[in-house]
């Protein structure tokens, strides 16, 4: 018999609206999604099988694609996504997947300039890996999920956005609501740098990166819950309001 769709939970901008159909996963499309699903299907062709396998885009507007099987951990995060050997095996997919994006190239889609690196840059970038839109299986992670806000940028600017929020770079009040119980940060940024390799150029620019990210992220959420989005005003809200960035980047 045929299974039946049933709702996959965690996210922000796609609360409550992101399915599974047997193997096929049914969310929102937007205006970007056909240069995403170009991209994710040149990245296939690379051999890289850490990332969402497009389908097609269904008549009543959702896009397809093929579930992959695993974990997906959202708030309050659990024990095992907290450790510090999940953390190094997404830095591990990362650089795994900016080395096959780097193959595919940037050509003139149009991407969301939402979280895209400011500078630019000649890969395209996911630019809001948090653990909600990652995949593990046994504590290691094994997909990117959501490229939503995929853009053209530097490599070293998608791994700030991924420490910002993933280490997480942020204040024991803020972090807390979302079941974050890690201690040592800077320990947990400095294995991300070990782990993907970065040299000492790299880690200053990781740390210049991280304190207009936070501000970014901030500005984002803000135009979101200008527009009048409730899951961004619900979230918002439940973080103790735009406060919560102000504390962000003071730590």
């Amino acid at each position: 018999m045929r299974e039946v769709e049933h709702e996959l939970g965690g996210g922000v901008a796609n609360a409550g609206r992101v399915t599974r159909d047997g193997d096929y996963v049914l969310r929102p499309s937007n205006p970007h999604t056909g240069s995403i699903h170009t991209f994710l299907t040149a990245l296939r062709g690379t051999g890289f099988e850490g990332a969402s396998l497009p389908v097609d885009v269904r008549p009543d507007g959702r896009e397809c694609l093929r579930f992959i099987d695993g974990d997906v951990a959202i708030p309050p995060f659990p024990a095992w996504a907290q450790t510090d050997e999940s953390l190094a095996s997404i830095a591990e997919l990362m650089l795994r997947f900016h080395s096959a994006s780097a193959l595919v190239g940037v050509d003139s889609q149009w991407w969301s300039d939402e979280m895209a690196d400011p500078a630019g840059g000649p890969i395209v970038c996911h630019n809001d890996v948090c653990l909600e839109n990652v995949v593990f299986r046994d504590g290691e992670a094994v997909g990117l999920l959501d490229f939503d806000f995929a853009a053209p940028g530097r490599p070293i600017y998608d791994l700030g956005q991924f420490a910002r929020m993933c280490v997480p770079v942020d204040d024991d009040v803020s972090s807390a609501p979302l079941g974050w119980v890690v201690r040592n940060r800077p320990a947990r940024l400095r294995l991300i740098a070990d782990t993907y390799g970065l040299d000492r150029t790299g880690r200053d620019e990781l740390i210049e990166i991280l304190d207009r990210s936070i501000e970014r992220a901030g500005a984002f959420v803000q135009r979101r819950v200008d527009a009048g989005d409730q899951n961004f005003i619900r979230m918002l809200k439940e973080m103790g309001g735009m406060q919560r960035y102000e504390r962000q980047q003071e730590w």
